[in-house]
């Protein structure tokens, strides 16, 4: 009885030029199929017949004719052919981004504007995808691209991000925020003083981007006190479409209303705003993530500034 380690032992490529030469019947029409030499096809076919100890082939004439032992053979690895084509294609479609799975993770301002168009058109070009995504806080964000759960971060940050890698996306400025029949929306920008003895809804300033508006009215000279506030941009703005005063926000956040009657003017002085892609530190940026970014790129506003820096900008 033959033991498992009699078995012989027949490497794939073997059995490539095996059937290579099963559909072409001469070794040099072989040779061409599978971009080898003839003496390479003629040598790997001795060695096959040596290693199964079968006569695979005879010779008629210029051609080399399979034996009944050799049809049964090709039969019985047919199959096994169309798996390692199924997994051939499969690899390259993952290189190239169209199947697979993507996990999403942003912080409110982008995971409600840029980041919702970005995924709307990637994944319509890509309907075999899966996709994760995901809101939360900028902790939550950094934390989640750190441990691996998530593929790529999207935040708006200005403070040095050590734990992830980070890429600049673009830069923009907060805004005002107003209704569109609002006396102040026919500046061209607005300062802190114009906002004075106004209903004013203010972002928390221990956020990020509170204590960046909170700068602006100090840098402005005038005095920073919301009649109401709120702890995300997204929440001002939609008290704003509410009729409940005016609002300072990053340009992403006030998005969404532009199409609710509101219409935004620049805070003057300048509050810059840099929109951030957090990848994780040390592992290789996936055909998928590499697209996602790409499409992101694609959804920013004509004559945005793209700039591409470094992982770990």
């Amino acid at each position: 009885m033959m033991r498992q380690g009699d078995l012989p032992d027949v490497s794939l490529r073997l059995l490539e030029i095996f059937a290579g030469m099963m559909r072409c019947a001469t070794t040099v029409e072989t040779a061409e199929f599978l971009g080898i030499s003839q003496p390479a096809v003629s040598a790997g076919l001795r060695q096959l017949e040596l290693q199964l100890g079968l006569s695979l082939f005879e010779r008629t004439g210029r051609r080399l004719s399979p034996t009944m032992e050799a049809r049964d053979l090709f039969e019985e690895i047919r199959p096994l052919f169309g798996i390692l084509r199924s997994f051939s294609t499969r690899a390259q479609n993952m290189r190239l981004g169209q199947i697979g799975r993507l996990r999403v993770i942003s912080t409110p301002p982008l995971g409600y504007s840029l980041g919702v168009r970005a995924l709307r058109s990637f994944h319509a070009a890509r309907p075999d995808v899966s996709v994760s995504y995901d809101v939360r806080r900028l902790e939550n964000v950094v934390d989640t691209v750190q441990t691996g759960l998530a593929d790529i971060g999207l935040v708006l940050n200005e403070e040095k991000l050590e734990t992830v890698n980070s890429e600049l996306l673009t830069r923009s400025q907060m805004v005002v925020l107003m209704p569109t029949n609002d006396p102040l929306a026919a500046e061209t920008s607005i300062t802190p003083k114009m906002l004075a003895g106004r209903s004013v809804i203010g972002i928390d300033q221990a956020s990020q981007l509170g204590r960046l508006v909170s700068r602006g009215f100090v840098q402005g000279g005038g005095s920073y006190r919301p009649s109401i506030e709120v702890r995300y941009c997204q929440t001002a703005a939609a008290l704003v479409a509410e009729g409940m005063g005016v609002t300072v926000v990053d340009p992403y956040s006030a998005e969404p209303y532009l199409c609710r009657g509101l219409v935004t003017r620049p805070f003057s002085p300048a509050c810059e705003v840099r929109a951030l892609i957090l990848t994780r530190k040390g592992v290789p940026h996936s055909g998928l993530l590499l697209n996602f970014v790409e499409e992101l790129r694609r959804q920013l506003p004509i004559g945005t500034p793209k700039p591409h820096h470094p992982p770990g900008y």
